[in-house]
């Protein structure tokens, strides 16, 4: 018998959930908790159990990956189901982030939520194995591609926020007041080292092309670069340079 704490935030799910898990005779549904501040609260107190089903969006300040984090810093590899139906960036983000390596399911919501699919990998999470639903495996690895790709990764923070407010169409002078900077030759100076981490370089573009180019990639957080016709091209998923898809 699976001792189960549900973390669902739909009252109505929550307890069809509870309902159609304990019909199977696999499982004992032993707490139910709203959010990851509670689902913390009631282990605290009852202490370890066999595994948690987990929504990843819950209505809280964390969300399901964020309180599974903290719920295992304080019980290890503590086994966890998380099901989703959101599609987020924010949450795969996340989720690579939490380095959790074993124990768990990672589902959508609409592919595996019937108790027949989730009893069996209950029982896999407690016995250390893992899955993840291939649907957000292509998404997962989709977010990770573009972090590493993320053309901010290559500048320093003031240069970050140099060109978020460039990207907004603020004159040098404007940022230097923005940002606080007794002279706005030094924010010129840092756009030179902006357009020459992201291969803007003055010395082939004039300034206000570079300054378009450079907002252009800040606002689709991906590197392009340009031939000599103005062509813009991009990285696809192997690497290799092409026509940027707009």
């Amino acid at each position: 018998m699976l001792d189960l704490l549900i973390v669902e935030d739909n009252a109505a799910l929550r307890r069809a959930l509870k309902i159609g898990l304990q019909a199977g005779g696999v499982v004992r549904v032993v707490g139910e908790a709203q959010t990851g501040e509670e689902a913390l609260a009631y282990l605290r107190q009852a202490g370890a159990l066999s595994a948690v089903l987990m929504d990843v969006a819950l209505a809280s300040a964390m969300n399901g990956i964020q309180a599974a984090v903290i719920l295992r810093r304080e019980f290890a590899r503590l086994p966890v189901v998380f099901y989703s139906i959101q599609d987020d960036d924010a949450y795969y983000r996340d989720f690579l982030r939490s380095g959790i390596l074993s124990h768990y399911a990672y589902v959508r919501k609409s592919n595996y939520l019937l108790p027949d699919s989730i009893v069996p990998l209950l029982q896999d999470a407690v016995s250390g194995r893992s899955f993840i639903d291939p649907e957000i495996e292509a998404r997962v690895q989709q977010v990770r591609r573009k972090d590493e790709n993320d053309p901010l990764a290559l500048l320093e923070p003031n240069e970050q926020a140099v060109v978020a407010l460039l990207a907004q169409g603020l004159t040098n002078d404007q940022i230097a007041a923005r940002l606080g900077y007794h002279d706005a030759r030094a924010v010129s100076r840092t756009n030179g080292q902006i357009y020459a981490a992201w291969g803007l370089s003055v010395s082939t573009t004039d300034d206000k092309v570079a300054r378009t180019r450079a907002s252009f990639i800040y606002n689709r957080r991906q590197l392009v670069v340009w031939d000599e016709d103005g062509t813009p091209l991009a990285a696809d998923n192997r690497g290799e340079l092409g026509p940027l898809e707009l």
